[in-house]
């Protein structure tokens, strides 16, 4: 195997620990010796091993001399678990190929300036693009204490995320669908708006087997959600964060009595200052949110420069008509100059529907 096909092989399995790690990084590790793999492994869950010390667990002979690709810089201090740095040297391994480095102040070039005072040859960056894909919101996380925000939308293929009724059910096909409960998985937390919830009365859980279902959010300014709806109903199943600047009903009791959080946060012109609500997640180590509310909500995620990641699946469907379901709405812009500006689009078919991602450049206009 060449040096790109086995650190291809650690990205694959890093990729493996999506929404079980966070808000610890996804990292996979391959050991190879005299041009075989002799031992790999990846981060399995948030307090278990890190890769580097399942893969030297996994060996099927000593690992000395051996050379160890690592997806992400190995970790130099005492966590949850004991530095990988140590159990490499212990193990008297002779190299150690790395893809990304590790922006936790803790770690930050620490980890390969520990190996190479031990006398451990070092590759810094290697397929570190392909590497630094598979942890955006662990980077943007440590370095931020915000969490990575993704919007995600589907829309017709002329643009509308609803019929001239409001009916949404469905703009995207099942498979397109599935793909949605993925996400779910791999994002800590989901995020929507209040009319969202007194529309739809979604669940918002995540349909995979042994998926992992978000922590479900709920932007609502004034408390209007309803204690008999299925978010309250089910907060047995993933916690429910409703986040608001007033209660002018006094309702806070009877959510609390269902097992909902309600989260006071600042007052941004009658509305949820919603760097102040990242601000609580950040704290809570919510690393990551997917929001899926409606043009509205979408629409103040972007004004306000809170919007990282887009996901927009187009449905092969034309509703037609001029009603407001669109994916943004707000005030819109006076000339194109002006507009968000989207980066590095990858395209995706799922059957007929198209999933486009984007990563957001610049979000600063007034919604």
């Amino acid at each position: 195997m060449t040096d790109e096909a086995i650190m291809r092989r650690a990205i694959s399995l890093a990729k493996q620990g999506a929404g079980k790690t966070n808000p610890n990084p996804m990292v996979g590790a391959v050991i190879v010796k005299d041009g075989r793999i002799i031992g790999e492994g990846y981060h399995e869950h948030i307090g278990g091993l890190h890769a580097e010390r399942n893969a030297l667990a996994n060996c099927t002979e000593s690992a000395e001399g051996a050379t160890v690709f690592v997806t992400l810089e190995p970790c130099c201090h005492h966590g949850k678990t004991p530095p990988c740095t140590d159990a490499l040297i212990e193990h008297h391994v002779a190299k150690v190929v790395v893809g990304s480095g590790d922006p936790n102040p803790k770690v930050a070039g620490n980890g390969i300036r520990r190996l190479r005072e031990a006398g451990i040859e070092v590759k810094e960056g290697f397929l570190q693009e392909e590497c630094d894909a598979i942890n955006p919101v662990f980077f943007h996380y440590i370095r931020n204490r915000h969490p990575y925000v993704a919007l995600k939308y589907a829309m017709t293929a002329d643009g509308k995320i609803a019929a001239n009724s409001g009916d949404s059910q469905w703009i995207t096909g099942e498979s397109a669908r599935n793909h949605v409960h993925q996400l779910r998985n791999y994002y800590t937390g989901i995020l929507v708006g209040i009319g969202t919830v007194l529309q739809d009365d979604p669940l918002l859980t995540c349909r995979i087997p042994n998926g992992r279902n978000p922590i479900r959010i709920v932007c609502d300014s004034h408390l209007r959600i309803s204690p008999d709806c299925q978010l309250c109903n089910t907060t047995d199943q993933s916690p429910v964060l409703v986040a608001c600047i007033d209660d002018p009903e006094q309702k806070r009791a009877a959510l609390e009595q269902k097992g909902v959080e309600v989260l006071f946060v600042k007052n941004d012109q009658g509305r949820i200052n919603l760097s102040d609500l990242l601000d609580h997640l950040g704290q809570r180590e919510i690393d990551g949110i997917l929001v899926e509310g409606g043009g509205t909500v979408n629409a103040a995620f972007l004004a306000a420069g809170q919007v990282q990641h887009i996901y927009a699946y187009i449905g092969a469907k034309i509703f037609g008509g001029d009603h407001p379901y669109t994916p943004v709405r707000g005030n819109g812009i006076e000339r194109a100059a002006d507009s968000i500006k989207l980066s590095h689009p990858r395209v995706h078919l799922f059957q007929n529907d198209v999933l486009v991602e984007y990563d957001c450049l610049s979000a600063v206009h007034e919604a």
